[in-house]
């Protein structure tokens, strides 16, 4: 199994050899270095924590956990086979991807505030005419009079959006010098957003 981190750069579009346009998310995939190798034994889990982006200033519970490796200020987990070859201070490159590979990436989607059930449900809304006047976008009838209560998990308006979010299944268009990789379609979050990416 593959996996990185990545920082979100930027949306484009590359030309394929055959002449056809594909739209891709440029991510800065690593450098990253391994932090710790977790044991089921030991920890009760098998997985190995990763780091990624150089941080100014470390508490000093992260800076003891990170002796003798670089300052890193985001940790990630990913499961792995019992039988791991990584090892503490190893790097993991963007280059252990090739194009044509199939990938999940994970990120947190952009915040889109409190909205109401048109956008944040696709509700159709009422019709705008026979004594509608200000019912257009709103929900209607939330259930009958008979419970005396709303059920759980009804769909309606709230905060929407700024969530965990995986994408399954996208490809590695390119893999850039730098440790850029091109993937197909769009991601999860806003420019910036620190991506896990796993190989699918």
């Amino acid at each position: 199994m593959k996996f990185i981190l990545a920082k979100k750069l930027e949306m484009t579009q590359v030309y394929r050899p055959d002449g056809t346009v594909v739209p891709v998310t440029l991510v800065q995939a690593g450098p990253c270095v391994v932090t710790q190798v977790k044991t089921a034994e030991e920890n009760g889990v098998s997985a190995v924590q990763i780091g990624f982006l150089p941080a100014k200033k470390l508490n000093q519970p992260a800076a003891g956990h990170l002796k003798d490796l670089p300052s890193l200020v985001e940790l990630r987990d990913f499961r792995v086979d019992a039988a791991t070859e990584l090892k503490r201070g190893d790097s993991i490159e963007a280059s252990v991807f090739e194009p044509g590979d199939l990938i999940h990436v994970s990120g947190v989607s952009k915040g889109k505030g409190f909205q109401g059930v048109v956008k944040r449900h696709g509700f159709h809304g009422h019709p705008t005419s026979h004594g509608h006047k200000d019912q257009t976008r709103m929900p209607g009838s939330i259930g009958a009079g008979g419970p005396q209560h709303v059920f759980k998990g009804r769909r309606m308006a709230g905060r929407m959006g700024n969530e965990r979010v995986t994408v399954q299944k996208l490809q590695v268009v390119e893999v850039r010098d730098g440790g850029i990789l091109a993937i197909k379609g769009a991601v999860p979050g806003a420019r910036n957003t620190v991506l896990e990416i796993v190989s699918a």
